[in-house]
């Protein structure tokens, strides 16, 4: 199913909402096909609903996320999954990221040091292709907090 008749067949089933806004995601790194299956199946389940990027990844004409938004998530094939509405977005320095915003990303333990473990890794590699240093302590994250629609 393309991501259009994916959002067409979501707005059937939720007349409520009108908007045909909404951004199409898929998590993990870029290739990732097995991260991004596993990460999409927490989100379905409930599992996860959180999330964290980079902010100085960002591109230019790239927005951050914002609360109301809707988002379509995507299986590491760019399938759709099922759509979210993102209800807190805030931007806190990665050592300052909270033990329950690392429990709502649901992903391995759920706990903070764990989730300080993975990001770390998960930064460095992203920061790399990007030819910028990573550095924990001066690293902005966005931190995103949905819920699952359907």
């Amino acid at each position: 199913m393309t991501i259009d008749s994916f959002w067409h067949q979501f707005r059937i089933h939720h007349p409520a909402i009108t908007t045909d806004t909404y951004d199409a995601y898929m998590l993990g790194a870029e290739g990732d096909v097995a991260t991004a299956d596993h990460l999409a199946a927490l989100i379905k389940a409930g599992t996860k609903t959180a999330t964290t990027s980079a902010y100085d990844l960002y591109g230019p004409d790239e927005p951050l996320p914002r609360v109301g938004e809707y988002s379509i998530v995507l299986d590491g094939h760019h399938q759709p999954v099922c759509v979210t509405q993102t209800v807190v977005v805030e931007t806190v320095p990665f050592l300052q990221v909270s033990a329950e915003h690392a429990y709502h990303e649901g992903e391995g333990t759920r706990g903070l040091k764990e989730w300080r473990q993975v990001h770390r890794e998960f930064f460095r590699q992203e920061y790399a292709a990007s030819h910028r240093p990573f550095d924990e302590h001066h690293l902005p994250c966005v931190c995103e907090v949905f819920r699952v629609l359907d």
